[in-house]
């Protein structure tokens, strides 16, 4: 019994030694100690990725299984056939849909309405010519 109070004891004075201000002591293979922790909190990532990689891998499998089952096309496969379909379509088809026309092909509405305005004005007498400019 004395000599489980004395370890009692002696464990209560090094922390009590330490809330005071005293100096810890240092471990001589603290340094070593830290750089395995770190070696293992790598190696954990290290472990962690490689399985996030097999899980992934194997939910793309299961993707491809169910794109071929019912005819899909991937996301990226879809806007390339897009921007294809895109370029094919400028190159001078009188018949693409609208919306199809990409930005910087073909005329301006605007320039369309003020060149019919401009065509009218041309032929109209001199007078009414005036009054129109104004």
């Amino acid at each position: 019994m004395d000599i489980y109070l004395w370890l009692l004891f002696a464990g209560a004075t090094k922390d009590m030694g330490k809330m005071l201000g005293g100096e810890e002591e240092k471990d001589p293979d603290a340094a070593k100690k830290e750089e395995e922790r770190q070696e293992a909190l790598r190696q954990q990532e290290e472990e962690r990725k490689a399985k996030h990689a097999r899980m992934e891998a194997e939910r793309e499998k299961v993707r491809q299984t169910i794109r071929d089952k019912y005819g899909l096309k991937k996301k990226e496969e879809k806007e390339a056939e897009e921007k294809a379909a895109m370029e094919q379509a400028c190159e001078g088809s009188l018949t693409r849909p609208k919306k199809a026309i990409p930005a910087g092909c073909g005329d301006d509405d605007e320039d369309d309405e003020e060149s019919i305005l401009d065509t009218v004005l041309k032929f109209l007498p001199g007078p009414l010519q005036d009054m129109f400019k104004k």
